[in-house]
């Protein structure tokens, strides 16, 4: 998607400006659109970064493992895509590219890692808050009236109560004379 957003536009930067109008030394005009992307994005000595946010990403850590590293990385806005695409292409970069350079998303993965680590922990809190909440007549009352407008939690994690107390957590059917 962004080579084929960034072709045409990259093709005639590259040619017009590049060497028709600063006749910069040593440039010659590409071949057509996709040689420009191939040759700017895709070759052994490439500049640009044409593609995903990872891409990019891949990118700056290889350039920064080769380096010993830097203080910033410089974006140039050329045009090769319209408007739009290219609005899309830097609110990416600020959304994926910079939070991951910058190491913000390391507390997340860690938060989502201990989470899972401990599930268990959690289902047990959950059905506890659930048990207690079905021990007080009027709170069940109103979880039943309407359940998943009342959950802070996706539908499929919702307590099911339609049924007795006993039943929370348990695949157990419960007996009512108990």
């Amino acid at each position: 998607e962004a080579r084929a957003q960034a072709r045409n536009g990259l093709y005639r930067w590259h040619n017009e400006y590049n060497v028709e109008t600063l006749k910069r030394p040593g440039n010659e005009p590409y071949d057509s659109p996709d040689d420009a992307v191939d040759r700017m994005a895709f070759a052994e000595d490439a500049t640009a970064v044409i593609g995903t946010p990872d891409d990019l990403v891949s990118r700056i850590r290889d350039l920064y493992e080769l380096t010993g590293g830097f203080g910033a990385v410089i974006g140039f806005a050329h045009d090769w895509a319209n408007p739009e695409h290219t609005f899309r292409s830097w609110d990416l970069i600020a959304r994926h590219v910079v939070p991951e350079v910058k190491g913000m998303l390391a507390p997340m993965r860690a938060s989502q890692r201990y989470v899972i680590e401990n599930r268990e922990s959690f289902e047990r809190a959950r059905e506890a808050v659930v048990t207690k909440i079905m021990e007080n007549d009027r709170a069940a009352a109103a979880l039943s009236v309407a359940p998943t407008a009342r959950m802070p939690m996706g539908v499929g994690n919702n307590p099911d109560v339609s049924g007795d107390v006993a039943a929370v957590g348990s695949d157990e059917p419960t007996d009512p004379a108990a």
